[in-house]
């Protein structure tokens, strides 16, 4: 499995916020069965040593319950599923950025600081991009969601200020049957009531949880890793290919698209900047830095996801 090298030089104390999201509950048990001490920054008052309290909305933390510790993964944040009504929007913003600017400045001043800072981001950082195959170099793009994850990076720049380094996971689209995109579209191609989105065109970069969790694991004991990372498979796949790989795992049709503007009558312009949004990315510093994805093709990812 990757990433089982996890800080080799010993057991690690990793302070996690999102920790019972679904990448961040995966991480936790990951890191725990690895032998490894896990604080989780939670948004409340600390109940324990294995606790950080984290107000972000009011600028605190519990920055004491930090000092020492080995590394700081910080998943934390408003999801972005629904209409984004403008108060929506301004909570996927806030979410994102006071909540990593309060964490990043905390690390700052710790007179022990973590060796590492590993920051969600998400492909949204490129906007719609059609067919270009984009690597971390590549500029962003233009809309709500490119603009969020521009700030939520730059949120983070006091911990790079201060020594630590900083790796943002722009994150692609997470598969599981726990939670997330899939386990939304599971009951209605289960029911074979599933098809593309519009013409299906539009570039959709996934990977597998389990290696959402080892690219992460990577990342914290990867020195050569910092700035952004792509976490996605090397093998995106357009809508068209996802929804047929995904009906002939389930053994179900998929003959019912989804005119576009229906999404957009629904979702708004969630449905525009999110599920039409063509991203197609390369994860250039996971491959550069000899990252092995233990589910690099789509649909034998789906077969281990499913047992199928």
């Amino acid at each position: 499995m990757s990433g089982e090298g996890l800080m080799a030089d010993g057991p690690w104390t990793v302070a996690v916020s999102g920790s019972h999201g679904l990448i961040g509950s995966a991480l936790v048990e990951r890191l725990v069965a690895s032998g490894h001490r896990v604080k989780r920054i939670v948004r409340s008052v600390s109940t324990g040593p294995d606790e950080v309290g984290w107000h972000p909305g009011q600028g605190r933390i519990e920055a004491d319950q930090l000092e020492g510790v080995d590394a700081v993964v910080h998943l934390a944040g408003e999801s972005i599923m629904g209409r984004w009504t403008k108060r929506k929007m301004q909570r996927i913003r806030d979410s994102r950025v006071e909540g990593t600017r309060v964490l990043a400045q905390a690390l700052a001043s710790l007179s022990h600081r973590p060796r590492v800072l590993v920051s969600a981001s998400a492909m949204g950082y490129y906007g719609d991009r059609g067919d270009e195959l984009l690597d971390e170099s590549s500029a962003p793009g233009q809309g709500f969601l490119p603009q969020v994850c521009i700030e939520w990076e730059q949120a983070a720049e006091p911990a790079r200020a201060a020594q630590i380094r900083v790796v943002h996971a722009r994150m692609g689209l997470v598969l599981s049957e726990r939670g997330g995109a899939l386990a939304q579209m599971l009951p209605i191609f289960r029911l074979g009531l599933g098809g593309r989105l519009g013409d299906g065109r539009m570039w959709w970069s996934w990977i597998a949880l389990e290696d959402a969790v080892g690219a992460i694991i990577h990342a914290l004991q990867t020195p050569a890793i910092s700035g952004p990372m792509n976490v996605a498979s090397p093998n995106p796949v357009t809508n068209r290919q996802f929804t047929r790989v995904l009906a002939r795992v389930l053994r179900r049709p998929a003959v019912l698209p989804v005119p576009r503007w229906a999404a957009y009558l629904a979702l708004g312009r969630m449905a525009r900047e999110g599920l039409f949004s063509s991203v197609r990315l390369r994860p250039g510093q996971l491959e550069r830095t000899g990252y092995v994805f233990d589910h690099p093709d789509l649909e034998p990812a789906l077969r281990a996801i499913l047992g199928r």
